[in-house]
């Protein structure tokens, strides 16, 4: 038989992109000279997607059949962002470009190739819903322990999914992660995830997890289906590879084939997500997987100013285990980064309120380039009442305002009920938090409640006759919680926190969420909160006024105003930029964060953490601590990553309050007024006693 070759068509000197002057020097290198195994290490604000699209654009352009690469992104968002600004740059549709994420193409793969291992292409795939169905379809089916307590289907499927993405033994990740639990439950959760995958294969369906341990399967298990796919996919592109966990890993590394054109994009120095099973020694470990492979480093950052490089550099240099980069930039010098100790976080939040209102106002910068980041969410509480109080419009990115959280809202019910027991709302939620009391029986209950005259008559009401079993146990501890809150009174709000919390709450959480620690340093801080009222009506009014909020430029639409100040998590604001950045809180014990362990590896993503908060900022940032806790005599530690920072790259701001004019003044250190000393008589009255909030 005669073979005929097909060679490659190569339109090189009829590009219709000039990549010279669309490209820097470092991006092209990537572009033109990324064949074989290369790493590029991208640092903030550095124009990695552009790499990565002129790189496909130039494949193309160069002749590439567009069904022999295989880009892959972390959200569809990115892949359709993408393969839309190839299509832009050369004009033409890159129909038959394999684009995607690892689960929409293993979801692809599987379906022409999964028959090789035993799968039927014609699989359903589950949601979280679906998954979390088939999980609770499972408990009839295993003897799992009588305990009210024993943990709900949603978290019983998490702790199976992340058992997944690690790539490790459920009981090892049960013990490891979620040793809160009774070590009782663990066999009956390993015994649930056997049924439910027996489910699953039952009814021919996969879940989101499937979709990558089976691609993996695939590729290990059937050396047919590995030749095939390495010889189509030509060039290999991963975006975002520093968040690949151990599953993606190994499936990139299966793609590389014989010719090994993969090229991975990433910055260890942003890998912040391992509490998701993303592994950084992925991306660090390359080089060794790939022991030919060539390093590209972006550096030119587009973003920030030499300030706040100059930080964040320094700061990232305390990690040992990285890639060194050193971020530099084109934009004109501005102002160094601000470092503001504060009273407290009353003080803290006042001074970034009015901050804020001096940027938008004397400096002409829209609301909506200005953003506050935290460690956690409970740091945002005082913060947020001060927005509220001022008429600051702002959102939450990437979740709810802090009252308006399910578990803060359990708890303020219980408050409401001792505040009015008329409450309906209230009454609902309270009863609907109690084993064996659904929407019917609550609503049963609710209707006898409204006939009574008073909270007493309540708590002492046998109810007998409308209930039994599960219900009526419930009932009885709804009761008791009852009866403790009415004993505290309502002048000890705080006592009363405590209480609803103490009286099942805390198992409640810790066998509902997975993150049960979160949800617990919420309600910490609400009791810490509490303790500066001294009766439960003024607290509700202020907790009412703040759930009731839109802010002047937002009453009376529910559509979201175009200039908001943006709250967020660090976690929720990677990949974004805004003009003006405030990281508040930076005290130990909340950032780095208490719960995590001293470990190298730990305490090193909490600084990569502080690095992606500081890298997010354009032109301004501001380092905010409160030097005195919200518990009495308690004087925080400034956070270790502010502490380690040399004082040439901050500029130290100090804070007074104007009592007569009920503002705050902030002022720097070359200032005449002794400041200083003003302030440590402050603190010697506090911590003698004799100070005043």
């Amino acid at each position: 038989m005669k073979e005929y070759t097909l060679k490659t068509f190569s339109s090189a000197e009829k590009f219709q992109i000039d990549y010279q002057s669309e490209l820097n020097q470092e991006q092209l290198k990537v572009v033109v000279g990324g064949d074989g195994p290369c790493l590029v290490l991208a640092g903030a604000g550095s124009g990695k997607t552009r790499t990565l699209v002129y790189r496909v654009a130039y494949l193309l352009e160069k002749g590439v059949k567009p069904n022999r690469i295989l880009l892959v992104t972390f959200t569809n968002k990115a892949a359709r962002e993408m393969l839309g600004r190839i299509e832009s740059l050369l004009h033409s549709e890159a129909h038959g470009l394999w684009g995607g994420t690892f689960h929409h193409l293993g979801n692809r793969i599987l379906r022409i190739y999964g028959p090789a291992i035993g799968i039927n292409p014609n699989f359903n795939i589950l949601d979280s819903e679906d998954s979390r169905v088939l999980v609770k379809a499972c408990f009839s089916g295993v003897q799992i322990p009588q305990d009210k307590y024993f943990p709900k289907a949603d978290l019983i499927h998490k702790t199976i999914s992340l058992a997944a993405n690690l790539d490790q033994p459920l009981g090892e990740v049960l013990r490891q992660r979620f040793s809160h639990l009774s070590d009782s439950y663990f066999s009956s959760i390993e015994a649930i995830a056997k049924m439910y995958d027996q489910k699953k294969r039952a009814a021919n369906a996969l879940d989101f997890d499937d979709l990558l341990l089976k691609w993996k399967q695939l590729l290990i298990e059937s050396q047919a289906v590995r030749e095939k796919l390495t010889a189509q996919f030509q060039y290999v592109l991963v975006d975002e590879y520093q968040d690949t966990n151990s599953i993606q890993g190994e499936i990139v590394t299966s793609l590389a084939g014989q010719k090994g054109n993969i090229l991975v994009v990433g910055d260890d120095s942003q890998s912040i997500y391992s509490f998701r099973g993303a592994d950084v020694n992925n991306i660090l470990s390359f080089p060794k997987v790939f022991p030919a492979c060539q390093t590209f480093k972006l550096e030119t950052n587009y973003r920030s100013t030499p300030e706040i490089l100059a930080l964040s550099n320094e700061s990232i240099k305390n990690n040992h285990k990285q890639f060194k980069k050193n971020l530099r930039t084109h934009k004109s010098s501005g102002s160094k980064p601000a470092l503001v100790p504060l009273e407290d976080n009353y003080l803290q939040a006042e001074f970034v309120c009015q901050r804020i209102l001096d940027l938008e106002r004397e400096e002409g910068m829209g609301l909506e380039n200005i953003a506050v980041l935290f460690r956690a969410h409970y740091q945002s509480l005082e913060l947020e009442m001060e927005l509220n109080k001022r008429g600051i419009p702002y959102i939450m990115r990437g979740g709810l305002r802090f009252f308006e959280q399910a578990h803060i809202k359990d708890i303020t019910a219980h408050l409401k009920i001792l505040a009015n027991f008329k409450d309906e709302l209230s009454w609902q939620r309270l009863l609907q938090l109690q084993t064996g009391i659904g929407a019917a029986n609550s609503q049963k209950i609710w209707q006898k409640v409204s006939t009574l005259g008073s909270l007493d008559d309540v708590k002492n009401y046998p109810w007998p006759e409308e209930l039994s079993g599960r219900p009526y146990a419930g009932w009885q501890k709804a009761q008791s919680v009852l009866d403790k809150l009415i004993k505290i009174g309502q002048q000890n709000v705080s006592q009363l926190i405590e209480a609803v919390i103490d009286s099942g709450y805390k198992d409640y959480l810790e066998n509902s969420f997975e993150n049960a620690e979160e949800r617990l340093a919420d309600l910490e801080q609400l009791i810490l909160f509490a303790a500066s009222y001294d009766s439960l009506e003024k607290l509700l009014a202020d907790v009412a006024l703040s759930e009731g909020f839109k802010g002047d430029r937002n009453i009376g639409t529910r559509e979201q105003p175009e200039e908001v100040v943006t709250l967020s998590t660090i976690h929720q604001a990677k990949g974004l930029e805004w003009k003006a950045v405030f990281i508040v809180g930076l005290v130990d014990g909340q950032f780095p964060n208490q719960r995590i362990s001293a470990s190298c590896e730990d305490i090193e993503e909490e600084r990569r953490l502080f690095y992606v908060a500081a890298t997010r900022a354009q032109d301004q940032l501001y380092l905010t601590y409160p030097m005195f806790g919200s518990e009495a005599g308690v004087i925080n530690q400034p956070s270790q990553f502010v502490r380690e920072l040399p004082k040439n790259v901050y500029e130290d701001w100090r804070v007074k309050e104007d009592i007569d004019e009920e503002e705050v003044i902030y002022v720097d250190e070359d200032e005449e007024e002794d400041v200083g000393a003003n302030f440590w008589k402050r603190v010697r009255a506090r911590v003698d006693g004799q100070g005043k909030k």
